[in-house]
């Protein structure tokens, strides 16, 4: 079978649930035009900014798409085969993680573009609405460790063409007639140096635009092709700190890792108008160029597929036995649903959502779309046959490798195009790292009164410098070989992030229930909910048991369980979503009262 075949088939999938389900959902929650939302009625330019939708779009896009569709379907893909991956990523975004975004967003901009976290607190109870600022908080923090550092990996090393892993003898004598051929070896200092530049961009967009009589569509038409000419420049100026500064690589990691946090803390704390804004902006466009590249080269490369369609139901992992169930469904948690998602809606989306019919593109559309892109990097394993060596790299290069060959199918060299697909990966996680970091900043305002200029910047460097503690610590194998941090920590994030999404459809399906009265409620946002929290709490425990059998055995060595902070962290994780179940089981048998039909109305639906 093509991999043509596969994307068709899914894309048609995706258009028919925008086209069919999406309208349900937009009357079951009476999105309305003539009902002004928060970002025009608290307008300040700063938080509260309405933008058009095909704009919002693209910045939303970039910020909840991040490394999570790259990195989870090739990890999940090559650990069980590539069927499970592709059902669990239609399935999920069209009936799960879509619901969860569309509601989420909905239900910030009917209590006043407030976070999830107040939904909660409205409809359950402060008790409820601390533990959830808490358990967000949480998931932040590990959501900037697992992707700050695999990020600094895209920074580190090369990755060489000649090898046959993407170019071939024409490709390489066609890179030699060129005037200026770009290197056969893409270097990690390269698209350091890209990514640079790629940053300089939008703060130059956002001060035209704010400045100067530059429309945003003619910003759009001179700067998208500026940000290729970055990822071209960079291979022939790469800023390599290890060679730079005679680090080791590990060293190298950890200075980078360093840098990308100093970046989350200014980045954060800029207006919307000088980074976020252009950058999202820009981001999308980019993003859209790289899945259109991706999807042109399947449908003209005629690639079939070679790796099994399904391993086994347990694989063994470096020696560790690894479970589909539920382990698939929080190793591909963007793509499929994410918490996260929820965070962004009701953190920045929702505080620039011109009109409230613009949720189903925004909250549904995009959810669709970044499952596009999952199903891109899927496809990046399915090409290679079981055992190639290319399957032992990063997922980073390998979704870089993929789209390397999929653009040599339109004749873009496949040094570009490998540059290009690193550059997009990195793109995907700049416009994460930031958003994360600034929304951290928000929830520890919540919880703690911090306001003013000290408060907001004391709010951001914890936000940040608790990641920083992670990402400086390095962790060792039982051989006492360097293991990278994001792999440790990806399996804390999946199952971290797939607790908040379920607990953020507890939430939604509480708030629904004391608006409408309605059964539908149960089906809609109830049963995703359940399927959501039983697979997150089913791999916390898994992260957990190594940890409680060392309390058990009374075994306290530091090189084990004991001494890793994963378990721990998963322990904590674990209680806190135990403890908000609680208090929603309590709303929801009349233990505690949410707010009234009657007080909810004003605040949370227009009458129809």
């Amino acid at each position: 079978m093509s991999l043509l075949t596969i994307v068709l088939i899914s894309a048609a999938c995706l258009l028919a649930a925008y086209f069919s389900y999406g309208p349900v959902l937009a009357r079951l929650l009476k999105l309305r035009d003539d009902v002004p939302t928060p970002a025009v009625t608290m307008r300040d330019d700063v938080d509260y900014a309405p933008i058009d939708s095909k704009f919002l779009l693209s910045q939303h896009f970039s910020a909840i798409a991040a490394a999570g569709p790259i990195v989870g379907p090739i990890l999940a893909g090559i650990t069980f085969g590539w069927l499970p991956a592709l059902l669990w990523i239609l399935c999920g975004s069209i009936l799960i993680g879509g619901v969860h975004d569309m509601t989420a967003l909905t239900a910030s901009i009917r209590h006043k573009a407030r976070s999830i976290a107040e939904v909660v607190r409205d409809h359950m109870s402060r008790r409820s609405y601390l533990l959830f600022l808490s358990f967000v908080w949480l998931a932040l923090v590990y959501i900037i460790v697992a992707f700050t550092d695999v990020t600094a990996t895209s920074f580190l090393g090369e990755l060489t063409l000649d090898d046959g892993s993407v170019a071939t003898a024409a490709d390489a004598a066609a890179e030699q007639a060129a005037s200026a051929p770009l290197p056969q070896k893409i270097t990690g200092g390269g698209i350091a140096t890209s990514s640079l530049l790629y940053l300089a961009l939008p703060i130059i967009m956002g001060l035209l635009l704010k400045f100067t009589r530059l429309t945003v569509n003619w910003a759009t038409v001179i700067f998208v092709p500026l940000v290729g000419l970055a990822i071209w420049v960079g291979q022939y100026f790469p800023f390599d700190i290890a060679q730079i500064w005679n680090l080791s690589p590990a060293s190298a990691q950890k200075a980078w890792n360093v840098a990308l946090v100093i970046y989350c803390v200014i980045a954060s704390v800029l207006p919307m108008w000088l980074l976020l804004q252009p950058r999202g902006h820009l981001g999308g466009y980019f993003l859209y160029v790289a899945l259109a590249g991706g999807m042109l080269g399947l449908i003209l490369g005629g690639q079939e597929i070679q790796y099994p369609a399904f391993r086994d139901w347990t694989v063994n992992v470096k020696g560790k036995d690894v479970s589909l169930f539920a382990m698939l469904f929080i190793t591909i948690a963007c793509g499929a649903c994410s918490g996260f998602h929820s965070i962004i809606a009701s953190g920045t989306t929702s505080k620039q959502l011109r009109k409230e019919t613009d949720a189903r593109l925004i909250g549904y559309g995009s959810m669709l779309l970044e499952a596009m892109v999952a199903i891109v990097s899927l496809c990046c394993v399915m090409m290679l046959v079981d055992g190639d060596p290319n399957l032992k790299k990063g997922p980073n290069f390998l979704y870089a490798r993929g789209i390397g060959e999929f653009l040599r199918v339109i004749k873009i060299s496949p040094s570009f195009g490998v540059a290009f697909g690193l550059m997009a990966f990195t793109t995907f996680v700049y416009d994460t790292l930031d958003v994360c970091t600034r929304l951290g900043r928000y929830i520890l305002q919540e919880l703690t009164g911090l306001h003013g200029q000290a408060g907001r910047w004391l709010a951001t460097a914890l936000t940040a410098g608790v990641p920083l503690i992670f990402l400086i610590w390095q962790p060792v194998d039982a051989d006492g070989k360097v293991v990278e941090r994001w792999r440790i920590f990806w399996d804390l994030f999946g199952a971290s992030n797939q607790l908040l999404a379920a607990l953020t459809l507890l939430g939604v399906t509480v708030w629904l229930y004391n608006t409408y009265r309605a059964k539908w409620v149960f089906f809609v946002t109830g049963l995703p909910c359940v399927f959501m929290y039983t697979m997150s709490m089913w791999a916390l425990v898994n992260i957990v048991w190594p940890l409680l059998a060392t309390l058990r055995d009374a075994n306290f060595d530091t090189s084990g369980p004991f001494g890793n902070p994963v378990p721990w962290v998963a322990l904590v994780l674990a209680t806190l979503g135990l403890l908000i179940l609680a208090e929603a089981v309590r709303v929801v048998t009349g233990g505690i009262g949410g707010p009234p039909r009657s007080e909810t109305s004003n605040i949370a639906v227009p009458t129809a």
